[in-house]
């Protein structure tokens, strides 16, 4: 038998199904007898079971040490013949407790082993999937004096039996079998023992939880044999001898273990050796196990020992990610990393490997290597020690980033800062509280503060040493995305940037960062508020562009929200914009502009939000500092906000210039027009304005583009009205007010502090009928007052002139008007057509021949697609290409 020796009162089902070698026990020599075990006669396969009679002291159980292992033998030759090879001809493969799953992924696992070309192979196992737990639970239901335990182990030992009839057969199903009784036979002997005295030692608790991984190896190496490769099985307590380091970790004993490596490959000298994982001995040949990651610990032990050519850990991931992609969606599968970059990232609490892992083949410069078994034809990440390179490429030095939540922050005020887990923050806080009690006393230190909520940023590269510039990049990302930084560190090695911030804002630091250094797509979660015919028309356009833009220029566009007045449609990942308009007549629920805006708040998938607001409504417009104030990135052709009253307007600008949060307003003024920015160029490149004049609204400019000839006024307002480039009601484009909003939004983007009230506008709406109670009567009674529109136009064009209606801001003496003027028809503003816009700069630079903007300044199609481009200007300030 090999593995534990154990007696049990019970009758010798215990017994091995093998002849043991001459073995001590306890300073006794013992020989027992290999028993028969006849499969036809298995009571659990329809039958009874018959096992012969011991022999020697066996039976003496009270003298037997019950956690003497196997590698307690003594192996009774004076020469080693069989010389342990090492070197590239190993190759060692480790797979975990879900590749060993099921019986058909055991099969599958002796299929990739079998398929590798390598002269030998090394094989490591975890437990069945689940199994580890299930061993937990025995002994936890044990010492808690839990009679269920009985149960337990049964559904332990029907798992196994099931999974290997499924698996094997003959006499390799007859000799599982047969140690599969034994084993239980002996763990329910300990958990017996446990049981009565109410308490399970660490080793006691190691010996029935390894039972796992002897199971899985043998079958494994059963499976293996069935395609007649040769192959043996070792139970690693033979061979891998640890010393306690520290709490929960132990260090391998090297040399003790390639000494019982070398014995025990003097007596089966296979090509292949399927080797259990996690467990392991301590000197004294008590059985122990690796603790965390256990697994992958032996494999890189044992790698080691026989200085393998590469260590294939088998998962069910392609590889190692660029960060969690649970919380990025854009993490890409990395193909290299270091042994440094690795270790750091484990550290962080990346899902990596454990950082003692590393160790071992560091030493001797093994490759690991992370590969998926359920993807094979994904070649996975390799851990290696790597060359420098010196392209001085910025984004290539951070390899990735990693997260750990459940923080507190203990700052002690006069002497510094430190991060620890949110379960000892009390007994750390008191701690620094007694020791600094005296200081506390005489105010030489004002307070130990503890704050809870923290979580670990870190960004981690080997070339982050060698690289100028990276913590810029990393706290541009992080501030662009409103996230406050709580305190920072920098290990000497250089190898990590450390943030610690509110657990909040973890996931949305984490994708912010990692698509500034990634150049993965910037993805911008969208709000729409408002999707009538503005809003709409930008939906569709959206809807046509996502693609392209995100193939083209790493933008990911995803439109969240959209409300309007009565309903509202949310979703955490995404809205289908081919069906956004069904979806919101389907799935809507009551709109309600709080709960919308706490919608995009909350979300932290997404680093960068944008409100887009597409009303017109003053209260929507209110709460654009809110936003801001949020973090909100605010995008809108409403010009509300923008030539409301003075202060909150500079409030909101002072706001938006002290933060990274974004406020682009272009179409306020014209519609896709680049007046705005235009404005901006010239001012920020020290120009200075001295006067601007435009024909403002693309309604007006239609109307007194086609009052020409023997038309009338009323007939051109009809048509402009038919042809949906006015309001609902006419008189809101003819009262100016439009015009004056936008003249107040150029004054005080000119730098005038003037309100809307400053500026005197000449209204066409008669004054007779201002009082109108609907927009039908206006356009009834309108035909009335074309005789005096027609002598404006006689007037004019006897003249040599045109009607136009402009806004006027005059820089020099401070003010601003809207009127409609006259223009010679040479002049720029006589040559407009249709609804075009057009707006004169009359500046230092451009004095004698002003600087014109001039096309279409009305119609949802142009004010969407200015609104559309806000959306891009924005992404480009986020890290997007522009």
């Amino acid at each position: 038998m090999r593995g534990l020796a154990v007696a049990s009162p019970l009758p010798p089902a215990a017994a091995a199904a093998r002849r043991w070698p001459r073995a001590s026990f306890s300073g006794r020599e013992t020989s027992t007898q290999c028993w028969k075990y006849d499969l036809s006669q298995d009571r659990s396969l329809g039958g009874s079971l018959r096992i012969g009679q011991s022999q020697g002291s066996l039976l003496r159980h009270h003298s037997t040490n019950l956690l003497r292992p196997a590698a307690a033998i003594s192996v009774e030759q004076d020469d080693i013949n069989t010389y342990l090879p090492k070197g590239d001809m190993w190759s060692v493969h480790k797979f975990g407790g879900t590749c060993m799953g099921t019986p058909q992924r055991i099969q599958s696992v002796a299929d990739i082993v079998l398929g590798d070309s390598s002269e030998r192979k090394l094989v490591i196992v975890s437990a069945m999937s689940k199994v580890t737990d299930m061993m937990y639970n025995l002994v936890h239901k044990a010492q808690s004096r839990d009679d269920s335990y009985m149960i337990a182990l049964e559904e332990v030992f029907e798992k196994h039996m099931a999974a290997a009839k499924d698996l094997l057969d003959g006499e390799d199903l007859a000799s599982f079998l047969s140690q599969l009784h034994s084993d239980v036979s002996s763990l329910r002997a300990m958990l017996s023992a446990i049981y009565i005295a109410g308490h399970a030692t660490e080793s006691f608790s190691d010996f029935v939880v390894g039972h796992g991984e002897l199971w899985s190896a043998q079958m494994l190496s059963y499976a293996i044999k069935k395609s007649g490769a040769p192959c043996s099985w070792m139970d690693t307590r033979e061979v891998l001898v640890v010393k306690p380091s520290g709490p929960n970790q132990v260090d391998p004993d090297y040399l003790e273990s390639e000494n019982r490596l070398q014995k025990w490959f003097s007596r089966q000298p296979a090509e292949i050796i399927v080797a259990t994982g996690f467990i392991a001995s301590t000197a004294e040949n008590i059985p122990t196990t690796l603790k965390r990651d256990g697994s992958d610990f032996s494999a890189a032990i044992i790698g080691s020992l026989v200085r393998a050519r590469q260590v294939t850990i088998w998962t069910d991931v392609d590889g190692v990610f660029s960060a969690d992609p649970r919380k990025v969606s854009e993490a890409v599968i990395l193909s290299t990393l270091s042994y440094q970059e690795a270790w750091e990232m484990s550290y962080f609490g990346a899902n990596v490997l454990h950082p003692r892992t590393i160790i071992p083949v560091m030493k001797d410069n093994i490759p690991i290597v992370i590969r998926n078994m359920f993807n094979i034809s994904a070649p996975g990440t390799m851990i290696c020690r790597q060359p420098a390179n010196d392209n001085g490429d910025l984004d290539a030095c951070v390899k990735s980033f990693a997260t750990i939540d459940n923080l507190a922050l203990v700052n002690v005020e006069g002497t510094g800062m430190a991060g620890v887990p949110e379960k000892e923050v009390a007994a750390v806080s008191a701690a620094l509280h007694v020791r600094f009690r005296e200081a506390l006393a005489v105010g030489r230190l004002s307070k130990v503060e503890v704050i809870n909520g923290c979580s670990i940023l870190a960004a981690v590269g080997l070339r982050m040493a060698s690289t100028p510039g990276v913590s810029a990049i990393l706290f541009d990302a992080l501030a662009k995305a409103n996230i406050n930084v709580r305190a920072i560190a920098q290990g000497c090695s250089e190898y990590n940037i450390t943030v610690v911030l509110k657990q909040e804002d973890c996931v949305r630091a984490l994708r912010a960062a990692h698509s500034r250094f990634f150049l993965s797509k910037t993805t911008l979660a969208v709000g729409i508020i408002g999707p009538g015919l503005i809003g709409g028309t930008l939906l569709n356009q959206l809807k046509d562009q996502a693609a392209v833009l995100k193939e083209n220029m790493n933008i990911d566009l995803r439109v969240i929200g959209i409300t309007g007045s009565s309903t509202m449609l949310l979703s955490d990942t995404g809205i289908d914009l081919t069906q956004w308009k069904e979806l919101l007549r389907k799935e809507a629920e009551p709109a309600d502009l709080a709960n919308f805006v706490r919608h995009m708040s909350d979300n932290h998938v997404f680093p960068n939000k944008v409100l887009v607001d597409c009303t017109a409504d003053t209260s929507v417009a209110s709460h654009y500092y809110d936003w801001l104030k949020k973090g909100i990135h605010v995008i809108t052709p409403n010009k509300k906000a923008n030539s409301g009253p003075l202060d909150q307007y500079l409030k909101l600008r002072t706001l938006q210039r002290a933060s990274y949060t974004h406020y682009f307003y272009e179409a306020t003024v014209g519609a896709g027009l680049p007046i705005i920015s235009t404005l901006r160029g010239l001012l920020e490149t020290g120009d200075k304005i001295l006067h601007i004049e435009g024909i403002f609204s693309g309604t007006l400019s239609y109307i007194f583009n086609n009052f020409e000839g023997t038309r009338t006024f009323s007939d051109v307002v009809a048509e402009a009205k038919e042809a949906g480039y006015t309001e609902p009601d006419p008189r809101d484009d003819l009262s100016g007010t439009d015009v004056a909003r936008k003249v107040i939004i150029l004054a005080r983007e000119s730098g005038l502090t003037l309100e809307l009230s400053d500026i005197p506008v000449k209204s066409l709406v008669p004054e007779a009928l201002a009082s109108c109670s609907s927009a039908d009567e206006f356009m009834q009674k309108l035909p009335s007052f074309d005789e005096d529109w027609a002598k404006q136009r006689s007037e004019a064009e006897a003249a040599g002139e045109v009607l136009r209606y402009v806004g006027v801001v005059d820089a020099v003496n401070q003010k601003g008007q809207v009127e409609l003027r006259r223009y010679k028809r040479d002049h720029p503003f006589a040559q407009l057509s249709g609804s075009d816009n057009i707006i004169a700069f009359t500046t230092s630079r451009y004095k004698e021949q002003p600087l014109i903007v001039r096309g279409p300044g009305a119609g949802a199609e142009v004010t969407a697609g200015g609104v559309f481009c806000d959306i891009l200007r924005l992404a480009s300030s986020l890290g997007a290409p522009s």
